[in-house]
């Protein structure tokens, strides 16, 4: 999986370079790009109930994609910009919430780690 991080990592970054973007997207505006994507992301399920999310998820199926797809790019970017290898960052969060979040006590519920 790695690898594939590194590959979309490359490809985005050669994107941006072809550009000569990257003096725009320091990790400020990143950010910033991020949390807006992930409104716009948001925007497709505000007010739904889990009936009508369904039936938005087939109905604008590309549009959510491209949302979602939009996200992660530039997530990607702001990682490799910050020299963190994106694949190792989360490997590493998915072990540390492992510790968090151990099964015996989060199985079932919605509690955050510290009310467990």
């Amino acid at each position: 999986m790695n690898d594939s991080i590194a590959m979309l990592t490359a490809e985005i970054q050669n994107f941006v370079d072809q550009r000569e973007w990257r003096k725009y997207h320091n990790p400020k505006d990143l950010s910033v790009a991020i949390a807006a994507e992930a409104g716009e992301l948001m925007q497709h399920f505000v007010w739904q109930q889990e009936d009508q999310i369904q039936q938005r998820v087939a109905a604008r199926r590309e549009e959510i994609a491209s949302e979602i797809a939009d996200v992660a790019i530039l997530l990607f970017e702001l990682a490799d910009n910050l020299n963190m290898q994106l694949g190792d960052v989360m490997a590493a969060k998915i072990a540390y919430n492992h510790q968090r979040y151990p099964v015996e006590k989060a199985r079932g519920n919605n509690l955050k780690y510290s009310e467990l």
